[in-house]
């Protein structure tokens, strides 16, 4: 398990999401690209963010968004550090945390809600190599 949002954690999630078969199974229709925009709270000082490029069950690529970039995405998911780190923990479900505007969606939110099961496992996956410092 690694702390979130390191590059230790980003390089464990980007691996658990390319051999959990689970994971394959579930988002072997999903097209589409992300950023987390996280936005400074608690512990977290700076805001970061973070693309994956989720392929039909893969990650082709996850990395840090240098400052300043304008990278485009279907969706970017933007929130207060504090509500990513609830939702990683199970306190806040991630679907919840989408329709009460706690993380901010650009991009079509129904797509996300006909993928209600990808995005569940996606989080699962997350949870999974999340430590919370």
């Amino acid at each position: 398990m690694a702390e979130f949002p390191t590059q230790d954690w980003l390089t464990a999630f980007e691996e658990k999401l390319n051999t959990d078969q689970q994971y394959a199974e579930i988002a072997k229709n999903w097209e589409g690209d992300i950023i987390f925009s996280i936005h400074p709270d608690g512990k977290l000082d700076k805001q970061i963010e973070i693309y994956l490029d989720l392929w039909h069950g893969q990650c082709r690529d996850a990395y840090f968004i240098e400052n300043g970039s304008n990278q485009p995405a279907a969706f970017i998911l933007a929130g207060d550090y504090d509500d990513f780190v609830r939702i990683l923990t199970g306190e806040l479900h991630p679907m919840q945390a989408m329709l009460t505007r706690k993380l901010n969606v650009k991009g079509s939110m129904g797509i996300l809600m006909r993928n209600v099961p990808t995005v569940l496992d996606f989080v699962r996956c997350a949870q999974e190599v999340t430590n919370i410092a």
